[in-house]
């Protein structure tokens, strides 16, 4: 799902747009199929029980064993898809939340610092975590962000991207300064007075 484009301002695009790492569902899909075989286990058991039982037994294993799907697959799914980690040209953007819905905006100005880190499990997987300095008291930790050490690159690039800060050798044939420029507040020594 991409980020909807008119949210952004005039000159704003965006630069990364991803959600957390699908490390994250790794758990959840483990949790969907050990409860789908525990309840066609508990199904197949419960075929045998006599006549009013074994339709009550079928129903409540169907149950619990859909009270379990929505609760360890469903819900951390629609959580994960929902969760939005964005870099824009002006501002970091994370939005989290299907009911309840938070987010905060960070703009590029008022970015201190990046930094990464990640651990072995987080370097197999290409994953890890993103902590922010801003103008805030606390550094802000964003979690299981995909390739996060181009996300962190992109960022301090689009924190430091000043067009009047890069290099540009003169072009050829252009004149070249030959004479070192005067020091400010101070004249010139050739027009001293005496």
């Amino acid at each position: 799902m991409a980020y909807p484009d008119d949210l952004l301002s005039e000159n704003e695009h965006v630069v990364v747009h991803s959600h957390p790492h699908f490390k994250m569902l790794i758990f959840p899909f483990l949790a969907l199929i050990v409860t789908l075989g525990v309840g066609i286990w508990l199904a197949v058991i419960a075929k045998d029980a006599t006549a009013p039982w074994d339709l009550i037994s079928e129903i409540a294993i169907a149950a619990v064993g859909l009270g379990l799907v929505v609760w360890l697959f469903l819900a951390p799914f629609v959580r994960w898809r929902t969760t939005h980690f964005i870099v824009t040209t002006d501002r970091l953007i994370a939005r989290e939340g299907v009911l309840k819905r938070t987010g905060i905006d960070i703009p590029m100005s008022r970015i201190n610092s990046v930094q990464f880190e990640h651990g072995l499990l987080d370097r197999v997987f290409g994953c890890g975590t993103l902590v922010i300095e801003s103008a805030s008291d606390e550094p802000l930790k964003f979690d299981d962000i995909p390739k996060v050490e181009r996300v962190h690159t992109v960022i301090y690039r689009e924190v430091n991207d000043n067009p009047y800060d890069d290099y540009a050798p003169p072009a050829a044939g252009a004149p070249q300064q030959t004479e070192p420029l005067p020091p400010q507040g101070h004249p010139p020594r050739g027009n001293r007075r005496r």
